[in-house]
């Protein structure tokens, strides 16, 4: 695998460059315009881009899926060559910086806004109640068996053992006639209401 990055740069930008590409390409090019540098402070996230003597200010973002890249040396075989996960960004000075380390769009027009069109929100848990379950895992894994009263039967290290919670009675599944002493109705789902 190679590794790559997404550049992307403003328009004004994106002519110089490739300017500068074809010049070199040709050999004519001029050594104080054909500087490129990229350099980043200690954040690992914003940076600099230098082309020629100007500047402007880079960050490091996170796309919102991973983009594959591929290569091919006769038009009909692909050979897949990265991931990329990530792109910098170059921006006008004057433009401000984006939010966050997580860029909301892909690269292409459909995956526009693609983070919240696309992708499920993160579910709103209860930190006690999945440490509970946690605990309940690491109870069953051990070979502990947990009831629904959340009481531990089973053997434990040193052999003590703990009493499980008496069942609660329960009523059997017989139907008491109606005060009037006619049948009952029998219950009702509410499938059966919606077939009416």
């Amino acid at each position: 695998m190679e590794e790559q990055f997404i550049l992307r740069v403003p328009p004004s930008v994106a002519e110089r460059i490739e300017r500068l590409m074809n010049e070199s390409a040709a050999g004519s090019s001029n050594p104080d315009d054909a500087s490129l540098d990229l350099s980043f402070s200690e954040d690992g996230r914003s940076g600099t881009f230098m082309i020629g003597n100007e500047s402007f200010p880079t960050s490091l973002l996170d796309l919102p899926a991973v983009v594959e890249s591929y290569k091919t040396y006769d038009d009909s075989v692909l050979i897949k060559t990265a991931d990329i996960g990530q792109m910098i960004m170059v921006r006008e000075e004057n433009d401000p910086p984006p939010e966050g380390v997580e860029y909301k769009h892909g690269l292409t027009p459909p995956m526009r806004d693609a983070r919240r069109r696309r992708f499920r929100r993160e579910p709103d848990l209860n930190a006690a109640l999945v440490s509970q379950v946690e605990k309940h895992l690491i109870n069953i894994m051990h070979g502990v068996s947990v009831n629904q009263n959340a009481s531990v039967i089973g053997g434990e290290e040193g052999g003590d053992r703990k009493k499980a919670a008496a069942p609660r009675a329960t009523k059997p599944d017989v139907q008491e006639p109606a005060a009037n002493g006619e049948e009952p109705e029998p219950d009702r789902s509410d499938s059966d209401e919606s077939e009416n």
